[in-house]
């Protein structure tokens, strides 16, 4: 369903019965990411999943964006459904959103995961995510697939699962490029590390050990600045940790879920 929210229309879907779980992408991808949880979560959940504001179904409006602007663009969603109180669980850019909201709207979440994430961009930001929407803008999403999928997932994975490769290459192929560019603007400014320590709710911060673009070192900041945090280094994994260990993953979610 398409819902409206702060200017724009997000596509969502709802699933299971239960307390509330948001679940939130990665920057080129959509809701489908989360395909490889859905069968455990929706057991004892009730599963909230959203295109991002310039993926998937949901608008594409063209300019920069703002972390700020995605976290309101949740908060109208969670108005409009009658959410008071959900887990959040974001990968990549959803744990930047994620970490935003829990920022600027405390209360709301019931506890929080934040997977394969980061919240300080390197100093080489501006220039990195600069490079790859000028590459966006002027070759297409087409000439970002390949690099991506490295980053993404292991070289022996990406061997193994051409099924998988093909699948995933086409959800970044097929993002808007305004939608793109739109979030490498926000993504590219996030400066919340000295903040997280504000931030009062159950968190696990799990992150790929071989995950390059938002390394176990920036994990390991993260959990040492969000009080009583969980920290899960999963093995044989790059970017896209729930999808290339799944079953490490949701072990690990469905145990801290249970919990809090």
């Amino acid at each position: 369903m398409r819902i409206s929210t702060n200017g724009i229309e997000l596509n969502c879907v709802i699933e299971g019965e239960g307390p509330w779980v948001t679940m939130s992408h990665s920057l080129a991808c959509n809701l489908s990411m989360w395909d490889p949880q859905m069968q455990v979560l929706t057991k004892h959940y009730k599963v909230l999943r959203f295109d991002t504001r310039g993926h998937g179904a949901s608008s594409a409006p063209a300019g920069a964006y703002t972390l700020e602007q995605m976290a309101d663009d949740v908060h109208g969603l969670f108005a409009e459904l009658g959410i008071k109180r959900t887990h959040w669980i974001g990968l990549s850019m959803g744990g930047m959103i994620g970490e935003t909201y829990a920022l600027k709207y405390p209360g709301v979440f019931q506890s929080m995961v934040l997977a394969d994430t980061t919240s300080r961009r390197p100093p080489n930001a501006a220039e990195m995510w600069g490079g790859r929407i000028r590459t966006a803008r002027e070759q297409g999403m087409e000439a970002l697939v390949e690099s991506t999928l490295e980053r993404w997932f292991t070289a022996p994975y990406r061997k193994a699962h051409p099924d998988v490769m093909a699948r995933i290459g086409d959800d970044i192929r097929n993002t808007p490029v305004a939608g793109f560019a739109g979030c490498c603007e926000a993504i590219a400014k996030i400066d919340v590390l000295d903040r997280l320590k504000e931030i009062d709710c159950p968190a696990l911060v799990m992150v790929g050990d071989q995950d390059h673009g938002t390394p176990p070192e920036m994990a390991r900041q993260i959990h040492a600045n969000l009080r009583g945090s969980d920290l899960l280094i999963i093995p044989d994994a790059a970017h896209l940790s729930n999808v290339e260990q799944s079953e490490v993953f949701n072990r690990a979610l469905t145990e801290f879920l249970a919990r809090n």
